[in-house]
């Protein structure tokens, strides 16, 4: 994350004078397991960037011939852990070019490679698999809370498919719903369902989208913050089950005082 969106040091920052995006940079790696997981997020400054590669910290991705391959070395938080490891994601086709969310076309959401592979080897903790990838861009040139109220993103992958559902609710209370399959290809879908899922325990609601035919469900929430969700959810299309991931974004709960002061607790911050 380069102008990390959710720091409350850029926020503090921004309200002062105008601030430089790349003083505020993360890498954000969230690893689930069964019986620990592990969360790092680190702010720094100055990353390196070149056309190819970027680093920030002890953290690095570069693109190797067809491949990205993302090299974790990180400290968790709240609870200090090391987590190292390698990540390689091979795209099984790029699209084309960003989409807007917003009228204006301030911020932009680029479906990169929605049907990937990917590899994951971590020295620490141990563990090894492979399987279904996704990989987007969200890029902008303003703060998000100043553009939208709220967002529903969704992808859901099966072996032949992907699903990939972009709800957005804007500040002047228009709404964006962007729904599309790849199959090979992309092509829009018709907007059909939205289906309510249970409320977190901070009380954010969750509504996951999809075209018509599609039947969501709920299968494991993974996080669960005062403004941000994100959720394991399956479906079922045409008799096929598919599987993914929900998230789920609040912008007007991440401005309240209380959240910003929250924050801190799951981040770290150094000044290089």
């Amino acid at each position: 994350m380069l102008g990390h969106p959710f720091s409350p040091y850029y926020a503090a920052a921004r309200r002062r004078a105008a601030a430089d995006p790349l003083d505020y940079v993360a890498m954000n790696v969230a690893l689930y397991r069964r019986d620990r997981s592990k969360w790092a997020l680190t702010e720094r400054r100055s990353p390196y960037r070149s056309r190819d590669a970027l680093a920030i910290g002890t953290s690095s991705m570069e693109w190797r011939g067809d491949a990205l391959e993302i090299r974790v070395d990180e400290r968790t938080s709240p609870l200090p852990s090391r987590l190292r490891g390698v990540v390689t994601v091979r795209p099984k086709g790029l699209t084309g070019e960003p989409l807007a969310l917003d009228a204006a076309g301030a911020h932009l959401w680029w479906p990169i490679a929605p049907r990937s592979r990917v590899e994951v080897a971590f020295d620490e903790p141990g563990l090894r698999f492979s399987g279904n990838a996704y990989l987007d861009s969200n890029t902008g040139d303003q703060p998000l809370e100043e553009a939208f109220r709220s967002w529903s993103w969704s992808r859901l992958s099966s072996r032949d498919k992907t699903l990939v559902s972009y709800h957005v609710e804007r500040n002047d209370k228009t709404r964006g719903k962007t729904d599309l399959l790849f199959d090979g290809g992309m092509c829009g879908l018709e907007a059909g369902v939205s289906t309510p899922l249970p409320g977190t325990r901070w009380g954010l609601p969750r509504t996951a989208h999809g075209p018509k035919g599609v039947r969501l469900e709920l299968a494991q929430t993974l996080e669960d913050t005062p403004f941000y969700s994100r959720s394991r959810i399956a479906a079922s299309l045409g008799g096929e089950r598919l599987e993914g991931v929900h998230e789920g974004l609040d912008l007007q709960r991440f401005t309240r005082p209380w959240v910003q002061a929250l924050i801190p607790f799951r981040m770290r911050r150094q000044g290089a």
